[in-house]
């Protein structure tokens, strides 16, 4: 399932959204040009759990925390960059209308880092560096699912070789997202490269976690349920 737009309109520019795509973009297209040295340049950058949680130096020391931040904006290929930006561009606007920009910013920082950190607790002595923007990404999905849970996603889903466009309202759509990857993260093993499926998992309950702390604490409105009409439409 492909989500192409949701049914919510925001009040205003998703800015920090749209900053935090280019500068995903702007660091891709600086680790391309490494050429043959970018694993070796860019692994310092990566998050490797077995230099975090068996770091010989002071507990407090930016060489250990560094990455834990870094690591979001580096991706692995255009495939990786391309989906998780569209994926926060689907999402993304309509959390940061909710939370405000700065708010917002602070909020993907932090889910971000929590991702990488229960990634790195599936295998805290994995060598295997960890890269993406995903885990965070993950937390605006778990935001969006407390906020709009009744709001629509307009969905491409892919029946053989003809596009079906269907409205699936985001409880549906993130709660079978979610799902997936909990199935595939505990029959994942340990320490072995490919998807970072705890660091989706870890971001995403971060992600709704924080909305439900902010709503108890009066800190933002309560939850929207937005529910539109839904259609079916037969691309043709």
């Amino acid at each position: 399932m492909i989500p192409l737009r949701d049914s919510l309109k925001s009040r205003s520019f998703p800015l920090v959204t749209v900053l935090l795509i280019l500068a995903n973009i702007l660091a891709f297209l600086a680790s391309s040009q490494l050429g043959p040295e970018a694993s070796r340049l860019l692994e310092p950058l990566a998050f490797v759990p077995r230099h975090f949680f068996l770091w010989r130096g002071g507990s407090l020391d930016w060489e250990r925390w560094q990455p834990l931040l870094t690591a979001m904006f580096l991706h692995a290929g255009l495939l990786h960059l391309g989906s998780n930006m569209w994926f926060l561009w689907v999402f993304g606007n309509s959390v940061e209308d909710r939370l405000g920009h700065v708010r917002y910013l602070l909020f993907y920082l932090v889910c971000g880092v929590a991702s990488f950190v229960v990634q790195g607790l599936s295998a805290p002595y994995s060598r295997i560096p960890a890269l993406g923007a995903s885990g965070a990404i993950s937390g605006v999905l778990g935001a969006y699912l407390f906020l709009f849970a009744r709001a629509r996603i307009l969905t491409l889903v892919p029946i053989v070789i003809i596009p079906w466009l269907v409205e699936i309202p985001a409880f549906v759509f993130l709660g079978v997202w979610f799902l997936l990857q909990f199935f595939y993260g505990t029959a994942s093993v340990a320490g072995q490269g490919g998807v970072a499926w705890w660091a989706h998992i870890g971001g995403f309950v971060t992600g709704f976690a924080l909305c439900w702390l902010l709503r108890r604490s009066g800190a933002h409105p309560p939850r929207t349920f937005e529910s539109p009409r839904p259609h079916n439409v037969w691309l043709r």
